[in-house]
């Protein structure tokens, strides 16, 4: 993820497959794996990976990946072809290029709320 710069890293069955399974996100690796203490050289990364994430298809427009955006508060979407093979990546940033500034702002806040379920921080 540091290498290539990216907040998200989609797990398949195997390359040549492309069968997603699930996703990878710098805040699984934040919140689960250095917050509690463990090693990130020799945890294994199957324990953190969040499967069968929300995913929008290849042929969904922007809108329906920033309503999923909204509705399940996530920043990255993978996009699936008809076979579930991962075929790339929505971010919010791809997102934000194509609305105005008062509607990003929107969208973020209501991505950004936290759930009752996260403790606030002080």
């Amino acid at each position: 993820m540091r290498v290539r710069n990216v907040g998200s890293i989609p797990v398949v069955v195997d390359r040549q497959s492309r069968k997603l399974l699930g996703i990878v996100t710098d805040r699984d690796l934040c919140c689960s794996v250095l917050a509690a203490g463990l090693d990130p050289k020799i945890t294994p990364i199957e324990k953190h990976v969040t499967l069968h994430p929300v995913t929008c298809r290849d042929g969904d427009n922007v809108e329906k990946c920033e309503r999923a955006m909204r509705e399940h508060r996530l920043r990255r979407i993978p996009i699936v072809d008809a076979e579930n093979r991962c075929i790339g990546i929505v971010a919010l940033a791809d997102v934000a290029l194509r609305y105005k500034p008062e509607k990003v702002s929107r969208i973020v806040a209501e991505i950004s709320k936290p759930s009752s379920q996260e403790p606030i921080a002080g």
